[in-house]
């Protein structure tokens, strides 16, 4: 069993002092995380591409077993035609990424609130998805952000290919509860600010029974913390870790 816990990126002010000791170097940010948590959500990826060498130092950064998923490029997303995608897609998946080795996990292929279900276009897109990528296996997570998404032909789609469909806890978009891989992607975005650890006790502790649920029969899960009340996240994150070292 295996449960990666973490939050959004690395690199966020309020954090400084509150996250990040006082006065820590900013250079040594990831560093810190990688020590206090055991996955981090990389979300420059979406707006921009990286070079070989920064993944690499991101990947020598942090500890063995820790992970990153990656969000994928919103040009190879936001668009009209998904199936168009291929040179977006190709892009994204050789700029260097694979270099982060053993601490890359998933790829999260994030879509528009406006993006709709069309069952032929989606499938040709996900068919330009590869299994590998320089001898590494690739996981894809999709998350989906409109209601005719709730289709059975999108979760048979998914599960035919194991990718897997993430579990977006959110008062803004469709939560689709639904294994389709043989991991879980959750992104849990209700933290509250007036609650130290983002979260309460109770709603800690019945993350940590699902996320230990989700995690039988050898099944990887992947949990985030994001948006919400971003200032909470990380505490949010490392209360959950000590849940589930109970």
């Amino acid at each position: 069993m295996s449960i990666h816990v973490g939050i959004g990126g690395w690199t966020f002010e309020p954090w400084r002092g509150t996250f990040y000791p006082p006065k820590h170097p900013q250079k040594r940010e990831l560093e810190y995380a990688g020590q206090h948590l055991t996955g981090i959500e990389i979300n420059g990826t979406y707006y921009g591409s990286q070079k070989p060498e920064t993944f690499a130092s991101w990947a020598a950064a942090v500890p063995d077993g820790f992970q990153f998923s990656v969000k994928a490029s919103r040009f190879a997303t936001n668009r009209k035609i998904l199936a168009d995608g291929a040179g977006s897609i190709e892009k994204f998946l050789t700029q260097g990424l694979t270099r982060l080795g053993d601490r890359l996990g998933p790829i999260l292929w994030q879509f528009m609130a406006t993006k709709k279900f069309e069952r032929d276009d989606f499938a040709a897109f996900l068919d330009l998805l590869p299994e590998t990528q320089d001898g590494l296996p690739l996981r894809h997570a999709l998350e989906v952000r409109h209601e005719s998404f709730r289709d059975t032909a999108f979760i048979d789609l998914a599960r035919e290919r194991n990718m897997a469909i993430v579990f977006a806890d959110s008062d803004e978009f469709p939560c689709i509860d639904e294994q389709t891989a043989d991991f879980t992607y959750a992104r849990l975005q209700r933290s509250q600010e007036e609650v130290e650890t983002g979260y309460d006790d109770k709603m800690l502790d019945a993350w940590a029974k699902q996320a230990r649920d989700w995690a039988q029969g050898d099944r990887d899960v992947y949990l985030f913390f994001i948006s919400g009340a971003k200032i909470r996240n990380p505490a949010a994150a490392q209360a959950m870790i000590v849940k589930l070292a109970e």
